[in-house]
């Protein structure tokens, strides 16, 4: 009988956390938004993130709130002797914060570290040369995502990025895209969406751009999205990200239905950004 009883006592404590676990993390992040933003953080975001004052009034201060939630939640840790300042965190942060702006999803709940490296890193990879002979190659890498817990970035790859916001290439989009697709502990170019009906959707244009995609490259024909996105499906939806916040005139132009997809995706229209401000449209 004691023993049925710690049983039913240990369930409802589980169940008592997971109804309100999630309570408290939302009443927790509510009030690390209300925190007050530094007026030296609010200039690095005017310096380092080209698109920032094109945002509306509203979109930047959810967009300050996102940041402060990223930076008191998700560990940074500087590799190969760099020192992670305040304005590399910021300008990180604000970057990967856009794919959540309006309220898409979680922050990131897998990751918990953003390794960054002072510019290009190597890693060792083993490759397959036949089916009985494999081989160790040394890849110079800009970042990677990790399906659990961890994002890599060149920091000097992510000043070169928001240094030409326009050029449809953005490391930090690109792995934090990832992350995005990886949330449900698979890379396959489909991230977790509101509605089953909406797979449907995605599989059909997603499927079809990519194709597409890869024939142009090719044929090696001129692409607004970046020709690495034929690698697999996965990379795809990453470099359509980049494209979508960075050349979102050419994407609409050329890959309408591609635009409209991700724009309901993200629930953002980035043109709005281009026609506000004054950053070219390369």
């Amino acid at each position: 009988m004691l023993q049925a009883v710690i049983i039913f006592l240990i369930l409802g404590i589980i169940i008592t956390v997971i109804f309100i676990s999630p309570i408290l993390t939302k009443q927790r992040r509510n009030r690390i938004k209300k925190r007050s933003f530094p007026a030296l953080w609010n200039a690095i975001l005017e310096n380092n993130l080209p698109i920032y004052l094109q945002l509306s009034p509203a979109e930047r201060q959810r967009l300050r709130g996102h940041i402060q939630i990223f930076l008191a939640e998700k560990q940074f840790i500087g590799c190969r002797g760099l020192q992670v300042t305040a304005e590399m965190k910021l300008t990180i942060a604000s970057v990967a914060c856009l794919l959540l702006l309006n309220e898409r999803g979680e922050y990131f709940p897998k990751l918990r570290s953003i390794l960054v490296y002072p510019s290009t890193y190597f890693v060792n990879q083993t490759v397959a040369v036949s089916d009985y002979i494999i081989t160790e190659r040394r890849d110079a890498r800009l970042g990677e995502s990790w399906t659990k817990d961890q994002v890599i970035l060149s920091w000097k790859q992510v000043q070169e990025d928001t240094q030409n916001w326009r050029d449809g290439r953005n490391v930090v989009l690109h792995e934090f895209a990832h992350q995005l697709d990886q949330e449900d502990g698979k890379a396959d170019g489909v991230p977790i969406l509101p509605h089953n009906s909406d797979y449907q959707i995605w599989s059909r244009v997603m499927t079809t751009e990519f194709y597409q995609l890869c024939y142009h490259v090719q044929q090696n024909m001129r692409t607004v999205i970046d020709s690495y996105g034929a690698t697999n499906a996965a990379e795809f939806f990453a470099v359509a990200t980049e494209t979508f916040f960075e050349k979102p005139q050419q994407l609409l132009q050329e890959h309408s239905a591609l635009y409209e997809l991700l724009k309901r995706y993200y629930q953002l229209d980035p043109i709005q950004w281009v026609e506000a401000g004054s950053i070219p449209n390369v």
